[in-house]
């Protein structure tokens, strides 16, 4: 009996100091780790508290944090106690670089991608993504089923009004004029391209590969009686046709995977007229650093999240002058936690279409993104450019603030 106890405690105190090590590799944040037998690390009183449900759970998390982080909470091995977000986000702020994955997990990650965006891959990584279902996405999207960046110009506005000032937002910036043409590449459910096409009075061809956005931004053109001015065309972005007076991207460049910014710049290049100019809005980092395991894995395959100097990498090789850079990095920590409301308000509904863990995986994915705006280590970057013989642009930027 004696010598159970003691290969106890001496288990125990191995399972102590590996999460006294995690702690401290995360840097050591004001969490505090509950391991399954009720022993605590870190501060009682802190922003919250973590709770691994098995050791397997702590176990794994060295092998790579992330991932195995991750998973550990679909399955319930591991719980969050506190406000969801502003657990996240503190421990992102005191996370130092790189801590969160292996070395192994790095290296191989730099030469091994499965999930590379070939034209045939592309539409099997957005199809496990965004065909999900229009229904899922409607219960906690706004009205126009806006699934990216809003931008909230008052502290109490909803998230409709923010998703407008959006695409007014973009719209401004590329100076649109009745009569143009605009080519967008990834159109999403299609309210940026039916926002041009009505209020603008241009001509819009929208190109997305998710076969359940097209049909639903196609039924709109046609109830809204917009269909003579806005085509949205299911078909990948290189396939892009025409030339047009205007360029933009909003939410794809996330998807297009690094390895294939020089074919979208030649695109690009390929579809603008002498005067065009163009708009691409992407999630961004201070620097490049390689994807979330988990998230990449689990809910966006294929994705990569460029630094500011490798979205310039698609469009310097032609020329282009940049006359805009804006990061409306909080701007989209808000809509996170907009939609991860929305989405605890239907989560039972949710979970009636998938199942428990699809709705823990979604709301870690939207709560663990908005703490990663929040902590500053994810951007919202907004690139405009234009061809450089253009010279009649605004000198300040009052254009864009108008009532």
């Amino acid at each position: 009996m004696g010598l159970v106890q003691r290969l106890d405690g001496e288990g125990r105190d191995v399972d102590r100091r590996l999460a006294e090590l995690i702690h401290r590799r995360i840097g050591c944040p004001r969490i505090c780790l509950e391991l399954w037998n009720g022993e605590r690390i870190g501060p009682e009183q802190g922003v919250g508290r973590i709770r691994f449900r098995e050791r397997s759970a702590l176990w794994r998390l060295p092998l790579n944090m992330n991932e195995h982080f991750g998973d550990a909470y679909v399955r319930g091995n591991i719980e969050i106690d506190g406000d969801l977000i502003e657990v996240l986000t503190e421990i992102y702020r005191s996370m130092p670089e790189h801590s969160d994955q292996s070395l192994i997990s790095r290296l191989l990650r730099g030469t091994i991608n499965p999930r590379r965006n070939t034209l045939r891959r592309s539409r099997k990584n957005i199809q496990s993504h965004y065909d999900l279902g229009n229904d899922f996405y409607r219960l906690w999207l706004d009205r126009e089923m806006v699934y990216t960046c809003a931008y909230y110009t008052d502290e109490q506005q909803t998230l409709e009004a923010a998703q407008f000032a959006k695409m007014e937002h973009v719209c401004r910036k590329l100076r649109l004029r009745p009569g143009e043409t605009v080519v967008e590449a990834g159109c999403g459910w299609g309210a940026l391209a039916l926002h041009m096409g009505r209020y603008y009075d241009v001509r819009v061809r929208a190109y997305n590969i998710s076969s359940e956005q097209i049909r639903h931004a196609r039924q709109r053109a046609r109830e809204d009686g917009l269909d003579d001015r806005v085509e949205f065309i299911e078909d990948d972005y290189r396939r892009i046709e025409g030339e047009y007076d205007a360029f933009v991207s909003v939410g794809m460049l996330e998807h297009v995977g690094r390895e294939h910014y020089a074919e979208l710049g030649r695109v690009i290049d390929r579809c603008l007229k002498p005067s065009g100019r163009g708009l691409i809005h992407s999630v961004g980092r201070n620097k490049p650093r390689q994807m979330s395991d988990w998230i990449e894995k689990r809910i966006f395959p294929g994705s990569y999240v460029p630094a500011l100097s490798e979205m310039m990498s698609v469009i310097e090789p032609h020329g282009f002058s940049v006359v805009d850079v804006e990061n409306l990095r909080m701007h989209y920590a808000r809509t996170l936690r907009d939609w991860l409301e929305r989405f605890e308000q239907v989560a039972d509904q949710v979970e009636a279409m998938f199942d428990a863990s699809f709705v823990k995986a979604w709301r870690l994915y939207l709560g663990g993104c908005s703490a990663a705006f929040a902590a500053g280590s994810m951007q919202l970057f907004q690139v405009l450019f234009t061809r450089p013989s253009v010279s009649d642009w605004p000198l300040t930027r009052a254009h864009l603030y108008r009532g």
